[in-house]
């Protein structure tokens, strides 16, 4: 596309080129399955299962789901632990609920624009428009909706 910024130089594209899409973490599953979640892990759930409440964010040409998870949560110092490398990198933590927190089919998962990607989130490039989700499923992604046969 002729309107995005080639930013690879290290420069911040000019207010016009900014590239944008939307991001959420939530955990609301764990609100259904509270006798399930460990009861030290209890308090940490969010009332409303909310996270990260979605927000528009800037990002840059060639980025990742994963290069904006990892920076806006970050940047909103809301603790995220991870493991592999930015390529493929796989979610343990966030906000200290972590997998198997609700047995042990739980952990995060991520969409983007309703579909659950089959590939890693380290490898999917985002566009202008896109709402990630990063979603805390209890039941192997059934619970929120993802329907690939495991």
């Amino acid at each position: 596309e002729a309107d995005k910024t080639d930013t690879t130089d290290g420069e911040e594209p000019t207010k016009t080129d900014k590239l944008t899409c939307f991001l959420t973490v939530r955990c609301d599953t764990l609100l259904s399955s509270k006798d399930m979640v460990k009861e030290e892990k209890q308090g940490l759930i969010p009332k409303d299962g909310v996270i990260y409440p979605e927000t528009e964010v800037v990002f840059y040409e060639n980025e990742t789901a994963f290069n904006v998870i990892q920076r806006e949560l970050k940047q909103n110092k809301i603790h995220m632990e991870y493991t592999g490398t930015a390529k493929i990198p796989y979610i343990e933590g966030i906000a200290n609920l972590y997998e198997f927190d609700c047995g042990p089919l739980s952990g995060w998962m991520y969409q983007v624009n309703g579909w659950f990607p089959s590939f890693n989130m380290g490898q999917y490039k985002i566009e202008r428009g896109d709402h990630i989700e990063v979603i805390y499923t209890c039941d192997l992604g059934e619970d929120v909706g993802d329907n690939y046969v495991h």
